[in-house]
């Protein structure tokens, strides 16, 4: 389109759709979680960053919402009387308005909340502040439903409207319904206007374009309109009228001489009379339709007279019939020059023209002689022409073709045969998911974003910014803190001596052979102990205890006491037989059982049998998965 391009306005969700997309953009992109070491400033910048995230989303989906609808100040006067005809631009005025107002507000709740915030003393008090600002945000945002709606409503209604250029080229044609308009704009151009013998069929303006001397010119076909007042006529109307007092352009006032639309031609005359004002300034053409019914020579004398009435110097008269292409050529070439000679003649009324003149020189080529010189083509090429040109009438023409035809004026549409009714196969579809637009979810940046997060966690760490502040310690505690470290890093160097005299492959000398040498003593602990740094020298009087231990009993008495304290740790005497002999009178008897537990035991561990975790057997002794294939150089146990 010259000045606006309709199609592309956004779709403008429905209220609770707003509030989804918003709250889940705010739920996915800002953190999420609060840790408990968390001072409460940065819990309150935590709740800040997600009623402000919140905001400027708000804040941006309905600047774009406001930005992208046009303003009937600032578009062309020809739209904005359209869109006042179509949409009523008071209502439409105070739905943009409103939305206007809800951008304010919620800016303004974002602003109190977040003053409120700095002050918030708990994690509860922030959560509660931050829920209380999103609310009223949703609240407001819910209140805009109705205005959202209709906003949607104008967006869908404007994305079909047809893309009208007012600065070019243009031909109108106008007149009563069934006179023959759409007819006319059918023959000229490759639009495809519905025709039907009935009024009103078309209830909306449509633009068709066509070429002449190498210019493209646009070409709109206005809905019928019917003799009566400016007040009363109705919005199919008005929309004719919108266009003709707006545009400047060639006007083709269609007339019916045979009267087949259901309309005299006084009628017809007294609708032109009524309507003069709307042609100011503008080349006007009187065509005359359907002459294959009724010829101009063959009415009579009185509608003759009313005819030639509207002739004038500057409207001339022009028979037509769309139904045998009579005088179809005529009128489109008359109104074309009739046309172009008015913009010339208002081009070289400016002051640039002057310099420009001096400056142009147009050749024209002179013939030499007087003699015809037609070309000369073959007969087996005129008869190869015509069997291609048949070839092409039969079969459908490629989209190749269709570009090599129409060369610059080409364009691609790969939704022309879409099996949809109407313009609606030219509504752009959204990828939608569970109710969701696809692209409210993506979000390009991410990784830059993630990477300047990382950044800025790193220098927070560095900085020092989560680590504990020590408080001062006396010199006593800093003492019992040092002796505290020394005595922990003795004990752990004496832990290891202990495993790895545990962990030794030496052999061990038995107890009763070996001379045992004592290794604790008093003196030992002392000289440990000062090591260490504590002072042992008031420790003379002190007793330090030793374990009672009777070394007067022999070796037999001393392994006699062993053998009870063991049986006494069983549970049992010493006397008391083993469980598996325990009720067998014989040795047979004891073979016997022997065998019948061997079999109850095979029986668990064959191959379909039952096993549990704990009986320790090898099932298979040479498993195939180790055993099997090539030997390798090294070992010949593992694959």
């Amino acid at each position: 389109m010259g000045l606006y391009n309709f199609k592309k306005i956004a779709i403008v969700p429905s209220a609770k759709d707003f509030i989804d997309i918003i709250l889940s953009k705010t739920q996915r992109k800002t953190p999420t979680v609060i840790h408990k070491h968390y001072k409460i400033a940065r819990i309150r910048s935590f709740y800040m960053r997600k009623v402000k995230f919140t905001q400027q989303n708000f804040h941006d989906r309905l600047s774009q919402i406001i930005q992208e609808f046009p303003k009937l100040d600032d578009v062309h006067p020809f739209y904005a009387d359209l869109m006042n005809v179509l949409y009523d631009k008071d209502h439409y005025k105070l739905a943009l308005g409103q939305i206007n107002i809800a951008r304010h507000l919620i800016d303004n709740v974002a602003k109190d909340y977040v003053r409120l915030m700095k002050y918030g003393d708990s994690l509860y008090r922030c959560k509660q502040l931050k829920k209380a600002a999103l609310g009223r945000m949703a609240t407001i945002m819910k209140r805009q439903a109705a205005n959202l709606a209709y906003l949607e409503q104008v967006r869908q209604h404007l994305a079909r409207l047809p893309s009208i250029d007012p600065y070019t080229r243009t031909i109108i044609i106008c007149g009563f319904p069934n006179v023959g308009k759409s007819s006319f704009i059918n023959k000229i151009t490759r639009a495809d206007v519905e025709v039907q013998p009935y009024a009103f069929t078309t209830k909306s303006l449509y633009v068709g374009h066509t070429d002449y001397k190498y210019l493209r010119w646009q070409i709109i076909d206005t809905p019928g309109i019917l003799d009566h007042p400016l007040e009363e006529r109705n919005v199919i109307e008005m929309q004719a009228i919108t266009a003709l007092a707006h545009l400047r352009a060639a006007v083709l006032y269609f007339c019916d001489i045979s009267e087949q639309c259901g309309h005299s031609l006084e009628e017809q005359v007294k609708l032109f009379e009524s309507i003069k004002p709307l042609f100011a300034n503008k080349p006007l053409t009187v065509v005359l339709n359907k002459v294959d019914v009724l010829r101009l020579e063959e009415l009579s004398t009185e509608k003759q007279v009313i005819l030639k009435s509207l002739e004038d110097k500057d409207v001339p008269l022009l028979e037509m019939s769309t139904i045998t292409d009579f005088g179809v050529m005529d009128v489109k070439i008359q109104a074309c020059e009739r046309l172009l000679a008015y913009r010339v003649d208002q081009k070289i009324r400016t002051k640039k023209v002057e310099g420009l003149l001096n400056r142009l020189h147009v050749a024209q080529p002179v013939p030499r002689d007087e003699k015809v010189r037609a070309p000369c083509i073959p007969e087996n090429i005129l008869k190869k022409r015509q069997k291609i040109e048949e070839r092409s009438k039969a079969k459908r023409k490629l989209e190749r073709e269709i570009e090599e035809e129409l060369g610059d004026d080409y364009i691609l549409d790969l939704k022309k045969n879409y099996d949809i009714e109407g313009d609606q196969k030219y509504d752009i579809i959204p990828e939608i998911w569970e109710g969701h637009n696809i692209s409210d979810y993506i979000d390009p940046e991410i990784f830059d974003k993630l990477n300047e997060l990382e950044k800025e966690e790193q220098l927070r760490e560095e900085t020092g910014m989560y680590d504990y502040k020590v408080p001062m310690l006396s010199d006593t505690m800093l003492e019992i803190v040092q002796m505290a470290k020394q005595i922990r890093e003795k004990k752990a160097i004496m832990k290891d001596e202990a495993r790895i005299q545990k962990a030794s492959t030496k052999p061990i000398m038995p107890r009763t052979a070996a001379v045992k040498i004592r290794d604790r003593s008093v003196s030992k602990l002392k000289e440990e102990m000062e090591d260490l740094g504590i002072d042992m020298e008031d420790t003379e009087n002190a007793h330090f205890t030793k374990t009672r231990r009777s070394r007067s009993l022999s070796q037999p008495a001393r392994k006699r006491m062993r053998l009870q304290s063991e049986s006494r740790s069983r549970g049992r005497s010493s006397s008391k037989p083993s469980r598996d002999e325990m009720g067998i009178k014989d040795v047979a008897m004891k073979s016997k059982l022997k065998n019948i537990a061997h079999k109850a035991l095979r029986k668990k561990i064959a191959k379909k049998g039952l096993k549990g975790e704990a009986d320790r057997f090898i099932g298979t002794k040479m498993p195939k998965h180790l055993f099997s294939g090539k030997r390798g150089i090294g070992k010949t146990d593992r694959r």
